[in-house]
């Protein structure tokens, strides 16, 4: 095994890595922060609440955050139907995280610039 294969094992085996890869991307934070802001969002308000976001990649960050148990999908049996899309208990359970990490980003932005 050569030594890029064996540090790419050990980072596999490492819990931040597994959750960094959960969250990581340019769109999965903002629609994690913009859900954890707002609660519940149907599919428009989410598109307008994440500035610059397309449908395409506001739907694939959905679907993958949803496969990663952090969004939940919700769909209502009306006419027309109504989606909507919310935090799960992970997904809550990640904010004080995200809080921390962003408060750490602003203590060292401020004391570099």
């Amino acid at each position: 095994m050569n030594d890029q294969a064996l540090y790419k094992s050990r980072l596999d085996n490492c819990p931040l890595t597994f959750a960094l890869n959960q969250i990581g991307g340019k769109w999965r934070l903002p629609i994690i922060w913009a859900l954890s802001i707002n609660g519940s969002l149907r599919y428009n308000e989410l598109k307008r609440a994440v500035d610059g976001i397309t449908n395409m990649m506001l739907t694939q960050s959905l679907k993958e955050l949803e496969l990663n148990g952090i969004v939940s999908r919700k769909q209502f049996l009306e006419v027309p139907p109504r989606v909507e899309y919310s935090l799960t208990d992970n997904g809550e359970d990640l904010i004080p995280a995200l809080k921390a990490l962003a408060n750490w980003g602003k203590k060292v932005k401020s004391s570099i610039g």
